[in-house]
């Protein structure tokens, strides 16, 4: 079975429902899986997925923030939605493809201005977050694919300055340990990294402050797709969709894009 797996944050499905139809008719992904969706279960905008051959939907929703949704031309069951925030908030939703493999969508929470979990505790949620995902993880015993925002770049080579940004939420030890501690708890293969290895550069969000984007170029590498140990000789291919971030009302993400071969 040959998939190809995308991923992206999309910030408000409904608001850039055109350029996620031009992701779809461009590059015709079997699965999509969006982050920060930013709207209701019932209000997401099913038409165009409908009229593309994206029939299956599985949805985790919210109104005005977070949601994470996965959409898919391939029929998709088990749905699962875990809480690893522990707050209610929709940041999870998972699956399983047709060949048994499980397919997991994440959106871990950004975590504030400041790098204090006692002065921001917006930023304790989030290494909270880490942990439960981190023992949920430990456990897994079938082969998965996680993808998803997870906020935070965690190689120097994933931001656009490691010494400026050490300091910055997204790229602080503290975050990286954790990020490193759930790749440490299940193997995870970092896909992006084993098709694009270190020291190149490698982003997939730019800030809506840059007054040019492209120029500066200060990106960050928040987003990822991984993949279990047994998974890794089957992944054929992998793409950050860059010129996204030009498009019309453009997400401050762009989609991330896998391939395999099971």
């Amino acid at each position: 079975m040959r998939l190809k797996i995308a991923s992206w944050n999309i910030n408000s499905v409904r608001a850039r429902i055109d350029i996620v139809q031009r992701f779809l008719v461009e590059q015709a992904p079997d699965v999509l899986c969006l982050q920060e969706t930013k709207v209701v279960d019932g209000s997401f905008p099913g038409a165009m997925f409908d009229a593309l051959g994206y029939t299956h939907r599985v949805l985790n929703g919210q109104p005005m923030h977070h949601g994470v949704a996965i959409v898919s031309k391939v029929p998709l069951t088990h749905d699962r939605r875990h809480d690893w925030q522990d707050n209610g908030e929709a940041r999870h939703i998972g699956v399983r493809l047709p060949n048994g493999i499980l397919l997991e969508n994440v959106y871990v929470p950004a975590g504030g201005d400041v790098p204090d979990p006692i002065a921001n505790p917006k930023f304790g949620q989030k290494l909270a977050f880490y942990d439960r995902m981190t023992d949920w993880s430990s456990g897994l015993g079938e082969p998965t694919v996680l993808v998803g925002d997870m906020n935070v770049a965690p190689l120097e080579c994933d931001v656009w300055s490691h010494t400026q940004l050490l300091d910055v939420v997204s790229h602080t030890p503290v975050e990286v340990d954790r990020m490193n501690a759930l790749m440490a708890s299940h193997g995870w293969i970092d896909v992006g990294r084993r098709f694009v290895p270190p020291p190149e550069r490698l982003y997939t969000w730019w800030s809506y402050r840059a007054k040019d984007w492209e120029a500066s170029d200060r990106g960050r590498r928040l987003d990822h797709i991984w993949t279990s140990p047994e998974l890794a000789q089957h992944t054929t291919g992998f793409e950050v969709v860059r010129p996204a971030r030009n498009w019309d009302r453009p997400s401050d993400h762009v989609p991330l894009i896998a391939e395999f071969d099971w």
